[in-house]
């Protein structure tokens, strides 16, 4: 009887440890964040406004002093116009951070962010959107850097 006992316990904990692991690094998306899309871009800028601007601000210039940590330790929301550091990500990094919010794997063990977790509030489709919004922002210089991270990293 032990032996079938301690057989499910382990046939458990490796379930639990796959769930766990699903859910908080899924597969990339199948969705893509196009700049060009004047469709996505405008649902996009709708949802933007609605859900990021308040931190991010409605020019995507971020928050003040956004290097600098504040009283709480956490740093401000950044901008995600070229000042910032968002275009020096893959696309697929960004949908996760936006779904997922900025907490391990995506961030470092301990690391606090104001940076919620959009998934269960947006469809993967707005999210998409937000990101087609930001880049159709950022000079054609940097949007082809971006490019060549996300060719990068879907070797």
């Amino acid at each position: 009887m032990r032996l079938s006992f301690g057989l499910f316990l382990g046939v458990a904990v490796v379930a639990a440890a796959a769930a766990a692991v699903w859910t908080f690094w899924p597969p990339p998306s199948t969705g893509r964040a196009d700049p060009d899309d004047a469709r996505q871009v405008a649902l996009g800028e709708t949802v933007y406004r609605q859900d990021c601007a308040s931190c991010h601000g409605a020019k995507l210039e971020g928050q003040p002093d956004w290097r600098i940590r504040k009283p709480d330790d956490r740093l401000p929301a950044p901008p995600h116009d070229r000042s910032g550091h968002t275009w020096h990500h893959p696309d697929d990094q960004l949908f996760r951070i936006t779904k997922l919010g900025l907490k391990p794997p995506l961030a470092p063990e301990g690391y606090e962010s104001d940076m919620p977790a959009f998934g269960p509030a947006l469809t993967d489709e707005q999210i998409w959107a937000v990101l087609a919004f930001i880049k159709s922002h950022w000079p054609a210089e940097i949007r082809t850097r971006q490019n060549i991270l996300n060719q990068r990293a879907s070797r």
